[in-house]
């Protein structure tokens, strides 16, 4: 982990789902990294890899 507690990854995507988030970013005025962050946690805790009270985020 960084200083900052953030870690930067590349990675690629689907154009379109990259497209909707930036779409929603814009909308909630949420940054599309905690965005990702969310739905990360959201896809850990649907297999099992971490409890939901260890989410950081709603």
């Amino acid at each position: 982990m960084t200083k900052r507690g953030r870690v930067q990854w590349a990675t690629t995507f689907d154009p379109d789902l990259l497209d909707k988030l930036r779409e929603l970013s814009t909308k909630t005025r949420i940054p599309a990294a905690r965005l990702l962050d969310e739905a990360i946690e959201d896809l850990l805790v649907k297999y099992n890899v971490m409890e939901k009270s260890e989410k950081k985020s709603p």
